[in-house]
């Protein structure tokens, strides 16, 4: 595959002005009109005979000015479209129109998009714009057609990676998996996967409830050098699993971090809002802002299902986790059939209000690593209807006490599934209207999920699709600023979704300080809370949180009711984790559990074993397994 471009472009007349790589995909340039118009059938018949992807732009000298193809698209874009921004990456020949309903601006069967293509030889792309403002996609977006140029080369530079020569004939083949993270604990998930060829990390988290060196993977294993990592996989934008991959950047990688678009965002904003907590704990940041820059301009997005090389041996596919907004299961084939393995990261078996539940049929799987947050015997959780009754229920009893309710949250995930609950338990009558304040960064996060809604259940995509969105219901009220704080702890009876969800940091923090002391307040744990944790700390009894409050100790008793709701978390419970083994297609061959407090680990890889008579194995973090 080294000559792949010389290949097409001897069977292709010499109109191509240009042959380059976007990634694995193949982009050819064109300056003439006619061949740019008519090639679709000859470019298909090349793909299907080297079964890549191409694309045939035109050239830059080709494109109508951008003055007039912008006027051109506002004519030609129906209004009910409602374009928000044109934006033109003059580089590669794509023009992106924004829109709040994607769906118009392409046109039926894509004619408009056709129409666009033929009268200004631009390619054109539709984004939708998000319902609720979102400046964090805005900077995105503005960083990759800033960096058009950068990106372009480094995209190449990919693709020429990917196509070198590579003859598995010439090489012993093997495949090793070294845990740096997440080895019998819930934390810093990292793992590396190397082949003879390839040095691939799946995700590069941080342990939020560890202290010192434990909150960060084993970059001292001898395995892991980071000049020779080829990809960094993300799997979904939590902390534990993300918080890291801008400290990769600040350290010198430079290569590409692949993960689905709305991942791509949300780990942005996340990494945004870890610095600003460091900050607030009067302590240095691990990275800067420039460095989220640089993980978005060498981010590759791909959909779920969507096949690509991502190096000459290892092939990558994304499937629906069921876990958080953008969350994937990532598969990699390794070598020309040789082994195949899928990596759940954090996952859901189940369906949610929010999401659809983790798929089970995959091409082939012979090693499969899974999480086991909730796997133990007595991890059997209650059902949703039960949780979410139980929810309620609490709600309402804390109001009529004339109590406030803090709910500490996970940005991502856990706190969009509540407000959707809240929201029909108030439109339907069953809970009364009382303040919902949204406080940190969910709300920036809720702004993310509407400008992706192909990504959540069919339920909440087609409510936004119908003009009926529930995160945009007038219930919610946003907390921005100190003052607006002080006014809901001084106010009457409210219901507080707060980040972080571990009590490690944040506003659900400073809301604790205030509420704790008063026996008529609530506060519910609905996620997973790190051994560590403050919130850990509290669901075990504790009694007294110091606080630092402007270089001062100050001390509060917490005399507020304490609950937890297991039922309500984006894990799969551990009749989920063993319906998902059990429904997968293929079955697989070996089963590593990780992602789990060491008993969890254990017990549930021990049932595997007892289930399926396979070959298990809990990892500790520094271990490495051969595969094949």
């Amino acid at each position: 595959m080294a000559d792949i471009l010389n290949k097409i472009t001897k069977e292709l007349p010499t109109a191509v002005t240009e042959a380059g790589f976007e990634g694995a995909n193949i982009v050819l340039y064109t300056d003439d009109k006619d061949f740019f118009l008519t090639a679709d059938e000859k470019i298909k018949e090349i793909v299907d005979k080297i079964k890549k992807r191409i694309e045939l732009r035109a050239a830059e000298a080709l494109l109508l000015d951008q003055e007039k193809t912008e006027k051109f698209i506002r004519a030609t874009v129906p209004e009910e479209a409602e374009i928000t921004e044109i934006i033109f990456d003059v580089q590669r020949s794509i023009v992106v129109i924004e829109a709040k309903k994607p769906g118009v601006a392409i046109g039926k069967g894509g004619e408009v998009l056709r129409e666009i293509r033929k009268h200004t030889f631009w390619i054109p792309q539709v984004q939708r714009s998000p319902a609720i403002r979102s400046k964090i996609t805005e900077n995105i977006r503005n960083v990759l057609y800033l960096n058009n140029n950068y990106r372009k080369k480094f995209l190449n530079n990919i693709g020429k990676r990917i196509y070198k020569e590579w003859n598995p004939e010439k090489i012993e083949e093997w495949v090793r998996i070294t845990f740096l993270g997440a080895g019998r604990q819930v934390g810093r998930s990292c793992l590396l996967l190397h082949t003879p060829e390839s040095k691939v990390l799946l995700d590069c988290g941080i342990d939020v409830a560890a202290q010192d060196r434990d909150k960060f993977p084993h970059f001292e294993a001898t395995e892991f050098d980071l000049k020779a990592i080829d990809a960094v996989i993300l799997s979904h934008a939590h902390l534990d699993h993300s918080g890291l991959v801008p400290y990769l950047y600040k350290m010198g990688y430079r290569g590409p971090t692949y993960m689905t678009v709305p991942t791509r965002d949300i780990s942005s904003l996340i990494a945004l809002d870890f610095i600003g907590v460091a900050y607030k704990k009067a302590s240095q940041p691990l990275f800067s802002s420039t460095d989220i820059k640089e993980m978005v301009k060498h981010s590759i997005c791909l959909e779920y299902n969507e096949v690509t090389d991502i190096t000459p041996d290892l092939r990558l596919t994304f499937y629906n986790a069921g876990h958080a907004l953008g969350s994937a299961m990532v598969h990699i084939n390794v070598g020309n059939g040789l082994h195949n393995l899928l990596y759940t990261g954090d996952m859901k078996f189940g369906k949610t209000r929010l999401l659809e539940p983790s798929i089970t049929q995959f091409p082939r799987c012979e090693t499969l690593i899974i999480e086991s947050t909730y796997g133990s015997k007595n991890d059997v959780l209650p059902s949703r209807q039960e949780a979410e009754t139980l929810l309620l229920n609490l709600i309402k009893k804390t109001i009529e006490r004339k109590g406030k309710v803090l709910i500490p949250e996970l940005g991502l995930g856990r706190s969009q599934e509540t407000m959707l609950i809240l929201e029909q338990a108030i439109a339907s009558g069953e809970l009364e209207k009382v303040p919902i304040y949204i406080d940190g960064m969910i709300w920036d996060i809720t702004a993310i999920h509407t400008a992706y809604p192909n990504f959540l259940s069919n339920q909440v995509k087609g409510l936004i699709f119908q003009d009926k969105n529930p995160f945009a219901s007038n219930i919610f009220k946003q907390v921005g600023s100190p003052a607006e704080r002080k006014e809901v702890i001084e106010g009457g009876p409210c219901v507080i979704l707060a980040t972080s969800g571990m009590l490690v940091g944040g506003a659900s923090v400073e809301y604790l300080r205030e509420l704790a002391d008063s026996k008529r307040n609530s506060i519910i744990f609905v996620c997973y809370q790190g051994v560590g944790s403050l919130g850990r700390q509290i669901q075990e009894g504790l009694k007294e949180v110091k606080f630092n409050v402007e270089g001062r100790e100050e001390i509060a008793k917490v005399n507020m009711e304490i609950y937890t709701i297991d039922g309500l978390t984006a894990h799969s419970g551990r009749n989920q984790l063993l319906a998902f083994v059990n429904n997968m297609r293929p079955q697989p061959k070996k089963i590593i559990v990780n992602h789990g407090e060491a008993t969890k680990c254990l017990d549930l890889a021990s049932t595997y074993y007892q289930l399926h008579h396979v070959e298990t194995n809990a990892p500790r973090n520094l271990e490495t397994i051969r595969l094949r």
